[in-house]
């Protein structure tokens, strides 16, 4: 196994081979990268059966709401002009640079997963990511929820969150965190 692995519970092998659908969030990070090759090599799905459907990977990215990729707005025209109006070139111009991001991390994503021989399908949800993550999870009723982590040191972590701990404590299901091989305690 490469890398530390961090869980809000212990997965038990006795679940392994039974995982209908394990979710692994993904950003575009090294680290998240790496979570999702830790999951294709160390869990196992269930497998098709005369009745059911074969466990499938999620591969779930989240986008930040222009407004907030932007920095709220681009600012008020000067001279009196209107104070709360969109300028919507400037947000179509955010939106067409969040798709071209997202097209790379699922490309590079799809990429990691065409080596192994799993069922998986991609979702795209704007929003805030630790709240968007958990609230995927629920509706999908996943097993399993996989994501890296940037090992914040504490004081980055106090002012900016962590999203894996957001998560480790409000998903509805178990949660593995992997974190590089660097990773800061």
């Amino acid at each position: 196994m490469s890398g530390l692995v961090e869980s809000s519970c212990v997965v038990e092998s006795s679940i392994l081979g039974k995982l209908s659908c394990v979710v692994v969030a993904v950003d575009g990070s090294e680290e998240s990268m790496n979570a999702l090759k830790w999951a294709l090599d160390n869990l196992k799905l269930k497998s098709q059966e005369d009745d059911s459907e074969p466990g499938t990977y999620v591969i779930l990215h989240v986008q930040s709401p222009p407004t907030i990729a932007a920095g709220l707005n681009p600012g008020a025209i000067p001279f009196g002009g209107p104070t709360n109006l969109e300028v919507p070139a400037f947000t179509q111009a955010i939106e067409a640079h969040q798709r071209r991001i997202t097209e790379a991390v699922l490309a590079h994503a799809l990429k990691i997963c065409s080596e192994t021989k799993v069922s998986v399908k991609t979702q795209v949800v704007v929003g805030d990511s630790k709240e968007m993550i958990c609230e995927v999870v629920k509706n999908l009723h996943a097993d399993l929820l996989v994501m890296g982590s940037r090992s914040f040191g504490p004081i980055k972590r106090m002012f900016l969150g962590s999203v894996s701990n957001y998560c480790t404590n409000h998903a509805q299901c178990s949660v593995i965190v992997v974190k590089g091989s660097s990773a800061v305690s």
